[in-house]
């Protein structure tokens, strides 16, 4: 049991950490929504050619020696899609949206089992985390459905996120020996 305490522990812990960096992220898309989304696009493409490159030199470099590799193939692909990022950047914000909108959505259900789980403990604040829970969907479905949502309306509902999730992460590490 003390395992398992150990694990759940580690779990809120890292759900409170994952939902501090995403509600940095909501402060960034608010506070710079264009240049966020720039420079995001910027470096996903310049990592991706930098990855391309490098297979495309592997490729030169072991040319004969391995006749069953695609190093080649994926050098000129991830070259490609590191020159799409770049210019075609808006699109990525929509790709980004959607991403963030998945994530959340996949959170909130954990959440919503989680809520469920402490309903059984007969733990009183299991309907306070559900409802949080219930609101993240909510924020998720908002965040995919909504395709007119601007980047800064993305960081707000980011941030609401982060900020409901953090609140659950507390009341879930509160309650651990509960569950455990």
């Amino acid at each position: 049991m003390e395992y398992l305490g150990k694990i759940l522990k580690k779990t809120g812990w890292s759900s409170i950490l994952t939902s501090t960096i995403f509600a940095i992220i909501g402060i960034v898309l608010i506070a710079s929504p264009e240049a966020t989304i720039t420079i995001i696009s910027t470096i996903l493409g310049l990592t991706l050619i930098a990855f391309g490159g490098y297979k495309v030199i592997e490729y030169l470099r072991n040319k004969g020696y391995d006749a069953y590799t695609y190093d080649l193939a994926y050098g000129i692909i991830a070259i490609i899609l590191g020159i799409v990022a770049m210019v075609y950047h808006q699109e990525i914000g929509t790709i980004f949206r959607i991403l963030i909108g998945l994530w959340i959505i996949y959170s909130s259900v954990i959440r919503v089992t989680l809520s469920l789980k402490l309903k059984t403990t007969k733990s009183k604040v299991w309907i306070y985390s559900l409802i949080i829970a219930l609101v993240m969907l909510t924020c998720g479905i908002y965040t995919i459905s909504n395709a007119g949502t601007i980047v800064v309306a993305v960081g707000i509902v980011v941030l609401i996120y982060s900020v409901l999730d953090i609140i659950e992460g507390i009341i879930f590490l509160n309650n651990l020996k509960k569950i455990a």
